[in-house]
């Protein structure tokens, strides 16, 4: 129960911070984008960070119905094989691309790097154990 609860907090917070950014809020952007050679490597639109933080919430709603605080219109194996997929997710995104994110990057001076190491690997590698803990 507690890694579950944890997880979809994690994931709800993590939604809403999306939701700000798609809205035009700025704290804590700057750091979230890889770059190369002091250019971004990809461009976010509103429209993309508003899907990013949809599917946050679908994670979050679908611990939230494994956890029986919800009901969601899905089988039981549906649930199970999806927060599998989500756990896996989070699994490959901390592994990473092999050149800018996850812990396999080789792209490594630069300030997203540095948080990506410290924090955004390390915190997709707890949420895709989470994740396979609830769902198993």
């Amino acid at each position: 129960m507690i890694p579950g609860t944890a997880a979809a907090a994690i994931l709800t917070l993590l939604g809403l911070l999306h939701l700000y950014w798609a809205a035009g809020g700025t704290w804590g952007k700057s750091a979230t984008v890889p770059t190369f050679e002091g250019k971004p490597v990809i461009h976010p639109t509103p429209l993309t960070t508003t899907i990013v933080a949809a599917g946050l919430f679908a994670m979050a709603a679908l611990l939230a119905a494994k956890l029986g605080w919800i009901a969601l219109p899905i089988t039981a194996l549906s649930l199970r094989a999806s927060l599998w997929l989500a756990s896996a997710i989070f699994f490959l995104r901390a592994l990473g691309d092999f050149r800018y994110v996850g812990f396999f990057k080789r792209v490594r001076d630069t300030r997203f790097a540095e948080l990506d190491t410290k924090l955004y690997s390390p915190l997709c590698l707890l949420l895709a154990a989470m994740v396979a803990l609830v769902s198993w």
